[in-house]
């Protein structure tokens, strides 16, 4: 991790970065989770190696249910199973869970409190060339709307691992948002992770910039060229978004006197719209939100839709350094 007063140029932007898919790092906390508890299970819809669930299925296939093509079931029957004291995951692409199963999420799952761990992986426009389709937008707000629910979305592989792992041990519903396509390792096996306690990654002082994702890469970066334009930028990590550490982010406000909110996500009911009702509750500042503006995405491929939709470093900072501006 990035420790708060570090310069960037001496830690992740020192040499080439590490890239590898997020969703593989909860693969990796899966396997591991259900070596140390035999009470977690896997269920499938159809998308076992996509969904990385392949080396639990092979390691435990005892604990492994392959439900098909039926996200609605695949949700009542993990319900069913963590009612019987089981620890489930369920995962499946974005679009078609949380997407296709919300209610059935809300009512046996949510309503319930019951114990099952919900993996939308594919999310967001870096999907590609699936198109609209299958990038997933929405979830974040699908999900954050729903009681009891957590919403964690990791920003790289080594950090969904962590977040597997606490999941697995933590009581009640949780969704874990994944990506597909290969990105930045930003953390390391050293970084904290906590459902609690959001990270600052850098310290600033002229802006704060809260992304979660893919994105905590990208506004790194662009804290970085900010920085050699004299703008010190303070970068939050908010890779659990319910229950947001609003304290974390408050502070940071005060401190900046701007925020900036960065997701591959729809900014309405996503980080963007969660830090602007904190905000608007303890502390107004000037805000700028970035995402996915009431649109759907599109095909094309990953690197270019992120460019296409100023998802990337140059429109961050460009987009801070406005922000600034806006300040009284």
């Amino acid at each position: 991790m990035i420790e708060p007063g570090q310069h960037l140029a001496d830690n992740l932007f020192s040499k080439e970065v590490k890239q590898e898919p997020i969703r593989v790092g909860f693969g990796r906390g899966l396997l591991e989770a259900g070596h140390i508890d035999k009470h977690i299970v896997a269920l499938c819809a159809d998308l076992t190696a996509s969904t990385k669930m392949d080396d639990f299925a092979k390691s435990y296939p005892e604990r492994f249910v392959e439900i098909g093509i039926a996200e609605q079931n695949l949700v009542t029957v993990a319900a069913g199973m963590a009612l019987a004291g089981k620890i489930p995951f369920v995962s499946s692409y974005a679009a078609f869970s949380p997407g296709r199963n919300w209610e059935q999420i809300r009512t046996t799952i949510c309503l319930n409190d019951t114990n099952v761990k919900i993996v939308g992986s594919h999310a967001g426009v870096s999907v590609g060339p699936d198109g609209a389709t299958h990038q997933m937008l929405e979830d974040i707000a699908l999900m954050r709307v729903l009681p009891n629910m957590i919403v964690v979305v990791p920003a790289d592989a080594v950090e969904a691992e962590k977040a597997t792992m606490v999941l697995a041990a933590h009581r009640g519903p949780a969704y874990i948002r994944l990506a597909r396509e290969k990105s930045p390792v930003v953390t390391t096996e050293k970084s904290p992770f906590s459902l609690t306690k959001a990270q600052v990654l850098r310290l600033g002082k002229d802006v704060t910039i809260v992304a979660c994702g893919t994105m905590v890469y990208q506004a790194l970066a662009a804290a970085e060229a900010l920085s050699k334009k004299g703008v010190e930028a303070e970068v939050i990590n908010a890779a659990v978004i319910k229950p947001l550490d609003t304290a974390t982010i408050v502070h940071s406000a005060r401190k900046t006197g701007a925020v900036l909110t960065v997701e591959e996500a729809q900014i309405i009911g996503g980080l963007g719209g969660a830090v602007a009702e904190t905000l608007a509750d303890q502390y107004p500042a000037p805000m700028t939100r970035l995402g996915m503006f009431d649109r759907f995405g599109e095909s094309g491929a990953p690197d270019q839709l992120l460019e296409h939709f100023g998802l990337t470093a140059p429109n961050i900072a460009k987009q801070a350094l406005a922000l600034i501006k806006r300040k009284g």
